[in-house]
C-alpha cells in the first residue's frame, strides 16, 4: 500500500523542516476558511451544498479548495455514494478528530487570553457567565 502523505523523519523535523502536524497547523491557522469549515463539519454539516450555507460568504471555489487540502492532509475522509446525482459527504479521520481536539485547545486559550485583557468589570461578568455552565 503506498502512503497517500509524506512522511517526514526525525532528523527532517530537528533541522527545521515542518513536520507534517506543523504544515497542517500551518495551513488551517494560516486560513480563515479551514477551521470554519471543520467547525461545521464538526457540528454535523456533512454535505458540501450544506457547509457552504452553514459558512456566510465562503465562496464554493474556497469551499472545495479547502475540502480537497483537508482531505488531502488526512483530517477529512471523503466518502463518495454511487447515486444519480452523485452524493459526497465528509467526515473526521482519526488524525482529524485528535486534530479537532487541539483547536479547541487553541479557541479555549484564546478565549482565555481575551477574558485577562478584558476590562476588570467585564471579567467579572465572563466569570459569573463561566459559573453557570
Amino acid at each position: 500500500m503506498v502512503p497517500t502523505h509524506k512522511t517526514v523523519s526525525v532528523q527532517a523535523a530537528r533541522a527545521g523542516q515542518p513536520t507534517r502536524i506543523t504544515a497542517l497547523l500551518e495551513d488551517v491557522l494560516g486560513c480563515k476558511w479551514s477551521w470554519s469549515v471543520l467547525r461545521a463539519i464538526h457540528a454535523g454539516t456533512v454535505r458540501p451544498g450544506q457547509i457552504k450555507r452553514a459558512i456566510p460568504g465562503l465562496s464554493t471555489k474556497v469551499l472545495n479548495e479547502r475540502l480537497r487540502k483537508l482531505v488531502s492532509h488526512g483530517v477529512l475522509k471523503k466518502t463518495e455514494f454511487p447515486k444519480v446525482p452523485l452524493h459526497v459527504e465528509y467526515g473526521f479521520t482519526e488524525l482529524g478528530t485528535k486534530f479537532l481536539a487541539v483547536l479547541q485547545q487553541i479557541e479555549a486559550l484564546e478565549r482565555e487570553r481575551a477574558q485577562q485583557d478584558a476590562p476588570p468589570d467585564e471579567r467579572a461578568v465572563a466569570s459569573r457567565r463561566q459559573l453557570r455552565r
